[in-house]
């Protein structure tokens, strides 16, 4: 797995290098509040805070200061907002939370359908060949589509081996097609039955319907015009508050309004990361350790003849 940051004692552990995300435990509640990426967010955060801390003190200055009637506004309009505020960020966040588990759920299944397939292969004959060729393939779709799932990272999907696939543009497509040919050689040949391709076919053809699955997760984003009146919202509502804190805390405004600040873009944070749950985000799926789960299985079920 490479270099990892262990905390087994604290209740959690981070590891670096194969992107996976983050295991804590949830009933340790201090390790929780002085995690790593706690501080990673306020870290992130720290220089918004700055700028909203020292605006909040320019305006408690020239209220207390230096105006000889200071503003007084009623906080029943920022009371009113904040409550619609916390509406916005709970159906914000639940929209984000449900693409992150749809992205596990096709995952699981992707790993269950993989498993299924290596294990009727392995049961239709010991023909090491197929063995062989399925071995190398069935991770191989998988590879392909993580690297399919992560356009930004620049990496290049492989292509199967076979020399009519160099220049597929879809890497996944290639390789479920691959698949699909040699089944249909196999059926030809005789060396499998109708029923036997029907059930292997119906097991690519689940793999590429969580292609498509995750396809539709990558590139149906949530609305932009969402998002941005959300981070508006959130700094208007932020920005027009110190005017009224400052009547009823004074200069205790500024950490107040900074740890309101904290508080409501933490939880925008937490939405951005989790939308998109195939990246290599702290909190994005363990897409690496998955793929590696799929290898390993279906080299233990084709290649051991387990």
């Amino acid at each position: 797995m490479g270099l990892a940051l262990t905390r087994e004692a604290a209740g959690y552990f981070w590891d670096f290098n194969s992107f996976e995300m983050v295991r804590y435990n949830p009933k340790n509640w201090f390790s929780l509040i002085f995690h790593a990426y706690s501080r990673q967010v306020f870290r992130r955060l720290f220089p918004s805070l700055l700028g909203i801390g020292l605006w909040t003190a320019g305006v408690c200055y020239v209220e207390m200061e230096v105006l000889e009637a200071p503003i007084k506004l009623s906080n029943v309009v920022h009371s009113l907002l904040g409550f619609v505020l916390s509406l916005f960020l709970v159906f914000r966040t639940n929209t984000a939370y449900d693409r992150w588990w749809e992205g596990r759920k096709q995952w699981g299944a992707l790993v269950n359908v993989s498993r299924t397939l290596a294990i009727r292969v392995r049961e239709f004959g010991d023909d090491a060949a197929v063995h062989g060729f399925f071995t190398a393939h069935i991770p191989g779709f998988v590879d392909a589509l993580k690297a399919h799932l992560r356009p930004l990272q620049g990496g290049t999907p492989d292509r199967p081996s076979e020399g009519v696939w160099d220049q597929a543009n879809h890497a996944p497509n290639a390789w479920a097609q691959s698949m699909e040919r040699q089944a249909a050689a196999l059926l030809s040949s005789g060396a499998w039955t109708n029923q036997q391709h029907w059930l292997v076919s119906q097991n690519l053809e689940r793999m590429v319907d969580i292609l498509g699955a995750c396809e539709r997760i990558l590139k149906t984003p949530i609305p932009y015009s969402y998002s941005m009146f959300m981070k508006k919202f959130i700094f208007l509502y932020v920005v027009t508050l110190p005017l009224g804190f400052v009547n009823t805390f004074g200069w205790w405004a500024v950490p107040v309004v900074m740890l309101v600040f904290y508080i409501l873009v933490s939880v925008e944070l937490i939405a951005e990361e989790i939308e998109d749950p195939f990246g290599v985000d702290d909190n994005d799926l363990p897409l690496d350790g998955m793929a590696k789960t799929i290898r390993s299985n279906t080299d233990e079920i084709l290649g051991r003849g387990v």
